[in-house]
C-alpha cells in the first residue's frame, strides 16, 4: 500500500468508494453521490491549505482529507477530518495509516485541532477515531434525516502538536508546498511513528 497526496485524477477512485456510502448508508449525510468531476473539484479546492490523501494498491483503496472547520477567522487553526476505505480493504489498517499520515501533515502545517463528526451508530469509525487519539466531546441528537430515520451525530476532537501548542499564539498554517517534497514524503511514509 502506498499513501500519497490526491490529485484530480484520483476522483473516479474516490467516487467508487464514496458513492455506495452515500447511496446505501447514513454514514454520510449527502443524499446524492457527488460526481467524479465534483469530487475532483473538492480535491482541488483547498489543495494548498488542506490535504487530501489516497491509499493505493492497484487502485484507490481509501482516502482521507481535511477541510476548514468553520468560516470565521478564529477557527483558522482547526480542521474537520474524514476517512473512507473501500469495503474490501476495511479492517486491514488502511484507515489508521491514512489518518496517521493526515494528522502528521496537519501538525507540520501548524494546525492545532482536528474535529470529526460520526453519524451514529458507527462502531468501526468510533474505534478508529479513538485509536487515533480523538476524544468524544458531544452528540447532536437527531441531527439528520436519511433512509427513513433520524440519526445522531457524535463529535470527536483531537489536539494537534502537543499540549504546548495551545499555550502560545499561533502563526498561520503553512501551505503544503511550503513543507517541501522531502518533508512531505517523510510524513507520508512515517507509518507507526507517534503523532504529536
Amino acid at each position: 500500500m502506498r499513501i500519497r497526496l490526491a490529485g484530480e485524477a484520483d476522483a473516479p477512485g474516490v467516487h467508487a468508494i464514496y458513492a455506495p456510502v452515500v447511496e446505501l448508508t447514513a454514514i454520510s449525510f449527502e443524499i446524492v453521490p457527488p460526481s467524479p468531476a465534483e469530487l475532483a473539484g473538492r480535491i482541488a479546492a483547498h489543495r494548498e491549505s488542506h490535504p487530501w490523501l489516497v491509499a493505493t494498491e492497484g487502485g484507490v483503496i481509501g482516502y482521507a482529507y481535511a477541510a476548514p472547520f468553520a468560516a470565521r477567522a478564529a477557527y483558522g487553526w482547526s480542521v474537520e477530518t474524514s476517512v473512507y476505505v473501500a469495503e474490501a480493504a476495511r479492517g486491514h489498517g488502511v484507515g489508521r495509516a491514512l489518518y496517521g499520515a493526515l494528522l502528521r501533515i496537519l501538525v507540520a502545517q501548524g494546525y492545532r485541532q482536528a474535529m470529526a463528526g460520526i453519524a451514529l451508530p458507527n462502531p468501526a469509525s468510533v474505534r478508529l477515531h479513538e485509536a487515533m487519539g480523538f476524544t468524544r466531546v458531544g452528540v447532536y441528537r437527531a441531527a439528520g434525516w436519511k433512509l427513513g430515520a433520524w440519526h445522531d451525530v457524535g463529535r470527536w476532537q483531537r489536539q494537534l502538536g502537543g499540549a504546548e501548542a495551545v499555550r502560545v499564539a499561533p502563526v498561520a498554517p503553512l501551505p503544503l508546498s511550503r513543507l517541501g517534497a522531502g518533508a512531505l514524503a517523510t510524513l507520508l511514509e512515517a507509518e507507526g511513528s507517534p503523532i504529536p
